[in-house]
């Protein structure tokens, strides 16, 4: 999840949208650069027995979203995460080299921008999710909300209550109500994509040691309810979510997840639920496997067979009309 970043948008009322235009919507501050930066650092820390100091193509892979915060988040990480050593060095006034982040259109984005909205089949579960009376109930507590203009509700109290709502929001958008097929739609594509990951890892013509990927609150939420550890707080800025593939000593491979939400002490263990903390591959997959995107290609398959089908009883019910 990126850094601090300026607003993207603005009550009608607020006095600070000069300031904003001035440095630019959306855009990652001081301190949101400082707390990618650090994020980098503590990954080399933690990662150090295991990535080269030296940056290689071939062990890492960034991906992420096609927005400035994120973009940026994700240079910053890799600032702190490859600081350049000796003979990289090519500037001794500037400690840092320039590391690739791949990214797609957002409109193409269909692994990280999370909720996919222009899928038709989510948007009918999400009515589905706002007309529920358990989320009408709990949606009740917040209507006064609207009625304040910045300088009135800017209180701690109403600050709380926004925090409340937006972490309400996030609840209904990927669960609340038909959660796995919420997830199947949204988080789930992206659990998908990292247990390829961890399954490609195994094979010994594999060198690539790291993916990162630099996205949103709401894509580590849609990935934490898929995997149905999601704490029900808004992540906070720089949060990250790390999957870690281990071979054990009678050759097993486990997956140990951890979350960290806080720079101040180390990283939330996460139990995937019916599994133990080291979690084998093969328990973690069958777990998690009713909460994943069905394969298409199945769907494809029959689709393209009905095709042919009706095209043959075309051909077959208009040559048969002829008097040949």
């Amino acid at each position: 999840h990126h850094g601090d970043h300026t607003p993207q948008e603005f009550f009608p009322t607020d006095k600070h949208k000069e300031i904003a235009r001035q440095h630019g919507y959306g855009q990652l501050t001081k301190f949101g650069i400082q707390q990618q930066y650090e994020l980098g650092q503590y990954m080399r820390r933690r990662y150090s027995y295991f990535l080269s100091v030296v940056y290689k193509r071939s062990e890492i892979y960034v991906q992420s979203t096609d927005c400035d915060q994120t973009l940026m988040s994700a240079q910053a990480t890799l600032a702190g995460l490859y600081p350049p050593t000796q003979e990289h060095i090519w500037n001794p006034r500037i400690l840092w080299q320039p590391i690739p982040v791949h990214t797609v259109p957002l409109s193409h984005d269909n692994l990280l921008y999370v909720p996919f909205s222009h899928c038709p089949k989510y948007n009918e579960l999400l009515r589905e999710t706002f007309a529920t009376r358990d989320f009408q109930k709990q949606l009740k507590q917040y209507r006064d909300i609207n009625n304040y203009t910045l300088p009135a509700w800017a209180t701690q109290g109403i600050r709380t209550k926004l925090i409340k709502l937006s972490e309400l929001l996030l609840q209904a958008e990927f669960g609340f109500h038909k959660q796995i097929q919420k997830s199947r739609l949204q988080g789930g594509l992206l659990l998908k994509t990292i247990l390829k990951h961890m399954s490609d890892a195994r094979k010994p013509s594999h060198h690539q040691k790291m993916i990162i990927y630099s996205a949103h609150a709401t894509t580590i939420v849609a990935l934490q309810m898929a995997l149905h550890v999601f704490n029900g707080k808004l992540p906070p800025y720089s949060a990250c979510h790390f999957f870690e593939l281990y071979q054990e000593k009678n050759g097993q491979y486990t997956i140990e997840m951890y979350y960290r939400n806080n720079t101040l002490r180390d990283p939330h263990p996460l139990t995937l639920p019916g599994c133990s903390f080291r979690c084998p591959l093969e328990r973690f997959t069958h777990l998690v496997s009713p909460y994943l995107p069905e394969c298409q290609i199945y769907r494809y398959i029959l689709a393209v067979l009905m095709h042919f089908l009706v095209v043959w009883l075309s051909l077959h019910i208009t040559f048969s009309n002829f008097p040949f």
